[in-house]
């Protein structure tokens, strides 16, 4: 840069500096202020932008493989643009047969399901569905049905997964659900593990005393404490749902037959639902449930 113009830039900068501390700052520290304040990580949630998906993005997409489709749209949808999850629903049937999950599209999907947005999570169950080369109708469950009552171990597994994503979807709801309920005494501890998956992504309202249940009853505590999340954070249940198991998950803080493990989880559970912050004990989670019931 010549030092006539880079002398020029100097001066208009400290000219404009000048100036702020002229308008009233009245110091040098108060006029950089605004520019050198920092966000921090305990500061409420604050938009970088209007999260809505670019027109640039919209008008590439369809020069795009399906694949980078599903990998552009998912990451937007768990970031909360607007217009993502429009694209992906006009987009996912086609997407059948065209996508695979890849590294990158199952960590999206695995980001998505954890999404504390149910809609973000639907987001991630129809792109697995796709992926997996699933036809949401009843076709799907009359080729997965026998599968997942009698078939070997890990095609069984897979057909209740499968199951289960396309009855979240509205398909065959009362036939998954009798087909995962056949699977959860089964002797096979991998075979009880994704029939209880299974119920907490169908997610009917009937799934719920179930994994109760479970959760209380199943021997092997990788099964109960799989319940016990299914119950509390994971899978495709509602807030409105989940709330529907406190009382007897107060129950459960008094059960003498509980092992300590499973009585920490009944505590961890019902933060979860509640977002409340009690120690671990019993009567004091019984007095706020009694509490808030009256508000």
């Amino acid at each position: 840069m010549p030092s006539t113009t880079w002398r020029t830039t100097a001066l208009a900068a400290t000219a404009f500096l000048l100036g702020t501390i002229a308008a009233g700052s009245g110091s040098l520290g108060a006029a950089w202020e605004p520019i050198a304040r920092l966000i921090r990580l305990e500061d409420p949630p604050k938009a970088a932008s209007a999260n809505v998906l670019s027109e640039h993005e919209i008008s590439v997409l369809d020069d795009m493989t399906p694949q980078n489709q599903a990998e552009l749209l998912l990451e937007r949808s768990i970031n909360h643009y607007r217009g993502a999850n429009d694209q992906i629903a006009a987009r996912v049937d086609a997407w059948r047969g065209h996508i695979t999950l890849n590294e990158r599209l199952n960590h999206l999907f695995v980001t998505a399901i954890n999404s504390n947005d149910l809609t973000v999570r639907v987001a991630g169950v129809e792109v697995d569905i796709a992926a997996r080369g699933l036809t949401k109708d009843s076709s799907t469950a009359d080729r997965l049905e026998p599968v997942a009552r009698t078939g070997e171990q890990g095609p069984r597994a897979n057909a209740l997964w499968d199951l289960a994503l396309i009855g979240n979807r509205g398909i065959e709801q009362e036939r998954v659900l009798d087909i995962l309920l056949a699977s959860i005494h089964d002797e096979n501890l991998n075979i009880r593990y994704w029939a209880v998956e299974g119920l907490a992504y169908l997610a009917v309202d009937a799934a719920i005393a179930p994994l109760l249940d479970i959760f209380h009853d199943d021997p092997s505590p990788m099964i109960r404490e799989r319940a016990a999340c299914g119950l509390a954070q994971s899978g495709m249940f509602s807030a409105e749902q989940r709330r529907t198991a406190v009382p007897r998950l107060l129950d459960y803080t008094i059960d003498g037959a509980l092992d300590a493990d499973t009585h920490t989880w009944v505590f961890q559970a019902l933060r979860d639902i509640t977002g409340q912050s009690l120690p671990h004990d019993a009567r004091l989670w019984r007095d706020w449930y009694e509490k808030s019931s009256k508000q």
